[in-house]
């Protein structure tokens, strides 16, 4: 097989001993094959590290095709930089479960992968996933948090049965309209700054949408 068409893939994680990027700038050097997927296992990744990762990588002549990771951060910031992306899901066996079918369901936790198109209707008794984009003239309906993993252009909502601290995250979230528990809003007219996800949720009794990363930080 050609080298250059070999894929290797690299895990990083923090340890007690060593930060992560210290130990990746050190497996980089070791590395013979130029395409590398990135498992960073739990590490909450930010599109600023996702570029520093990808420097260090420009930098050993090698190119990043994807990254795959337990952390819904993670995979936020790195499809919103336009890398493939797979969602690991832990469960209490210390097994994982990679997200390759259209629809599963774990623990009240609904996935579904594929763009949900005008006149489809998505609803979950748990959280929502999407590995895709709501199309305008789409409905998505939860009773915890949605997130989606592309662009939301349609009706979400979140926090169906009443619950207020339920929250809409994604790569773009330009909807039509935007509902929590029992509050509604019209999604935003202005573009989104590229490569920053955002999040929608209740602050004084109003809809707000924050850069994701912001959120992240108020907690």
């Amino acid at each position: 097989m050609n080298q250059n068409n070999q894929k290797t893939i690299i895990i990083i994680e923090d340890s007690k001993y060593l930060n992560w990027k210290v130990a990746l700038k050190s497996k980089f050097k070791k590395l013979r094959s130029h395409n590398l997927e990135i498992d960073s296992k739990n590490l909450d990744l930010s599109c600023t590290d996702i570029l520093e990762i990808k420097k260090i990588a420009d930098q050993n002549n090698c190119k990043i095709i994807g990254f795959c990771s337990t952390s819904s951060k993670t995979i936020v910031s790195s499809q919103s930089l336009g890398y493939n992306c797979q969602f690991i899901i832990e469960n209490n066996s210390s097994s994982t479960t990679k997200i390759d079918k259209k629809d599963l369901v774990f623990s009240k936790t609904h996935f579904h992968q594929g763009t949900i198109r005008s006149g489809e209707y998505l609803d979950s008794p748990g959280d929502l996933i999407i590995l895709g984009d709501v199309n305008p003239g789409a409905k998505v309906s939860a009773e915890g948090n949605i997130i989606i993993w592309g662009r939301l252009l349609g009706i979400a909502h979140a926090g169906s049965k009443g619950n207020y601290q339920a929250t809409i995250s994604a790569l773009q979230l330009r909807p039509v309209q935007l509902r929590i528990a029992k509050k509604v809003a019209r999604g935003p007219k202005e573009k989104p700054q590229f490569g920053i996800a955002e999040q929608a949720r209740i602050d004084s009794e109003a809809i707000i949408i924050l850069p994701l990363e912001a959120t992240k930080l108020e907690n």
